[in-house]
């Protein structure tokens, strides 16, 4: 082998060896995860005929998205259990804590720069606990909540790449959370939550 070939060799096999660490150093590497500040807006939807609703709040969220290509991705969006004051017509009630993780398949649109749209759809699971009626309520109607819920969840939103790694995210998503409300064990009606989820934030790529 003359001098040449070997430095050849060497430099492909240099090459060959830098392609796995060059491929996980751009942005296509396929884990993202966000955090985001999110407004949750009830619909408060009640066929009860009580009034029921529960408070809007501000709340954290932190999603993990995976992208199986550059243009499809499966995100799942996590937090920690919110509290939420139950009122009847206005007047306090009780409270109630709730879980909604959510899972859903996103198309992305790569051909726009740094500004980079998506729409998703796909399915939450919320669980209700710590449900707390007060006194008064308890003994005469001795309520009680459906402690699980599924149902669909529609989503869009866009990411700004600020660099290769780092980006801003505005996030809007419509989830399905509802419950059967029933008094002395017998069903009265249903209980929509139905939230708006807006939702501003920074995502790391890596």
């Amino acid at each position: 082998m003359t001098p040449a070939q070997s430095t050849l060799t060497r430099a492909s096999l240099l090459i060959a060896l830098a392609l796995p660490f060059a491929a996980h150093a751009d942005d296509t590497t396929p884990w993202l995860v966000r955090v985001r500040a999110v407004n949750l807006d009830s619909a408060n939807k009640d066929s009860t005929g009580l009034g029921l609703s529960i408070d809007d709040k501000v709340i954290p969220e932190v999603d993990i998205s995976y992208f199986v290509t550059p243009q499809f991705a499966v995100e799942l969006v996590l937090t920690y259990p919110q509290k939420h004051t139950i009122s009847s017509n206005g007047t306090e009630i009780g409270s109630l804590k709730h879980l909604p993780p959510t899972l859903t398949a996103q198309y992305h649109v790569t051909t726009l720069g740094a500004f980079k749209p998506y729409v998703g759809a796909g399915i939450n699971y919320t669980r209700f606990s710590d449900v707390q009626f007060n006194p008064a309520v308890q003994a005469a109607l001795q309520p009680s909540i459906d402690k699980n819920s599924f149902g669909w969840a529609l989503q869009a939103g866009f990411d700004w790449a600020v660099n290769d790694r780092v980006v801003l995210n505005l996030d809007v998503k419509k989830v399905q959370i509802r419950t059967d409300v029933s008094s002395f064990g017998v069903k009265a009606g249903e209980f929509k939550v139905d939230p708006l989820l807006v939702g501003v934030g920074v995502g790391y790529r890596f």
